[in-house]
């Protein structure tokens, strides 16, 4: 079955997107850029183009699902707060595409493409092109990050009876424990080089 996500890693002033699509058993980042915000002042402004962006990249690619990384908790309430207003824009622009929404957590998403939850961020992009027909040799930062999220959602879909249910935060860390080696090595046996 061919499946098409659209990741995102939202942020303030920069957001990193990617779409993912998995056909004919094999995975190919369609696109996979950032929405720079910094050259726009108004706050609010801000928030109405990350909001007409994402609708424009779903408009475009027709996503079958969104997955998003959920922001953990900063030292600055202001950081967070600009940080959860830009999660709110893009997520309001998806539901109000009717497209099926799902949350990660940042450990989630590294789990699910590394391995492991604190794995650095060199070993994500790695791993990502690795695993993935990727058009650049090199990602911005925030797009590795978009590209790793829509990983972790397409990783979560092969779980079977997984029980993901969108907009529920449900795709949190605590229901990722299947996303170790073993169920990457499971799942991608013709990935397996035999010595």
């Amino acid at each position: 079955m061919n499946t098409r996500i659209l990741g995102i890693d939202p942020g303030s002033r920069i957001t990193g997107y990617a779409v993912l699509e998995h056909k004919d058993r094999r995975f190919e980042a369609l696109c996979c850029d950032v929405i720079r915000l910094t050259d726009t002042e108004d706050a609010f402004d801000r928030l109405r183009l990350l909001y007409t962006e994402t609708a424009s990249l779903i408009t475009a690619y027709r996503p079958d699902f969104c997955a998003i990384e959920t922001p953990v908790y900063g030292k600055d309430p202001s950081a967070m707060l600009k940080l959860g207003r830009a999660q709110a824009a893009v997520i309001m622009s998806v539901l109000h595409q009717n497209i099926p929404l799902f949350e990660y957590y940042p450990k989630a998403v590294k789990k699910a493409i590394a391995g492991t939850g604190n794995a650095h961020k060199d070993q994500v992009a790695y791993m990502l092109h690795k695993l993935i027909h990727i058009p650049q040799s090199t990602l911005p930062s925030d797009a590795s990050d978009a590209l790793a999220v829509a990983w972790c959602h397409f990783q979560k879909l092969r779980e079977p009876a997984s029980g993901v249910e969108p907009t529920t935060g449900q795709g949190s860390s605590s229901r990722n424990k299947k996303n170790t080696w073993d169920a990457f090595v499971a799942n991608n046996p013709d990935r397996i080089l035999k010595r």
